[in-house]
């Protein structure tokens, strides 16, 4: 184990809080454990870890996600999240790698959201190229978390969201059976309308017969 996860590691676990821990072991219906670090709490613990000084090279990133990844306890992905978000400059087409065994290991919507936004959604600006192969790869991978990322890398794209993508990527998912899967389309289709709301309305009224109940009443959410 690296020494910065160890020392991260130590901290950690010195401020756990048991009562805190079972109600939001609760909110994530008994998926993982959790030391019961509130944002706050934990983000105040690893701040010391994550400025220029003392943060780790670009080159151990890999390892460290991976072994923070490994851990047993949530609060360690969520950090390794926030020390990816710091290298978002210095992302590398191979990163990719690293992403997709984020979003496919431990998988629940409160890492997978953070990684597809900030992490997947700055890579495909930066690599263009990568993206129809990966997102069709991802696709007919019958993953739902690979899946849900494909629809969820363009939520903070605004008007740089691709209507043609989009569209792509939620056409093939429907009449899915998987809330995760219904509700992304609804919350993406939802949040471009604040951008775009004449195409999400003809978008809905176009395939209103194949769009989930609960994907309509989200894209429309703002709408009526």
């Amino acid at each position: 184990m690296t020494r910065f996860v160890l020392e991260l590691k130590t901290q950690f676990v010195a401020h756990s809080n048991d009562k805190v821990s079972e109600k939001q072991e609760a909110y994530l219906q008994q998926k993982f454990k959790l030391l019961g670090l509130t944002t706050p709490v934990r983000k105040s613990i690893q701040k010391p870890f994550l400025t220029k000084q003392n943060r780790p090279n670009k080159r151990e990133l890999t390892k460290i996600t991976t072994e923070l990844w490994a851990l047993p306890f949530r609060e360690f992905q969520y950090a390794a999240i926030d020390l990816n978000r710091l290298y978002l400059r210095e992302i590398k087409e191979e990163d990719i790698q690293l992403f997709e065994h984020m979003i496919t290991q431990k998988s629940w919507w409160d890492s997978v959201d953070l990684v597809s936004v900030h992490l997947v959604g700055t890579y495909f600006k930066l690599y263009p190229h990568h993206l129809f192969p990966i997102l069709d790869k991802w696709m007919a991978s019958n993953n739902l978390w690979l899946q849900r990322a494909c629809l969820l890398y363009q939520l903070k794209y605004k008007q740089n969201t691709s209507t043609e993508i989009l569209e792509q990527v939620i056409v093939p998912l429907f009449h899915s059976k998987e809330f995760f899967l219904n509700k992304a389309i609804g919350w993406i289709l939802r949040e471009y309308s604040k951008t775009n709301p004449e195409w999400v309305i003809q978008f809905v009224e176009t395939y209103q017969d194949d769009l989930s109940n609960l994907s309509k009443k989200e894209a429309l959410r703002l709408l009526i």
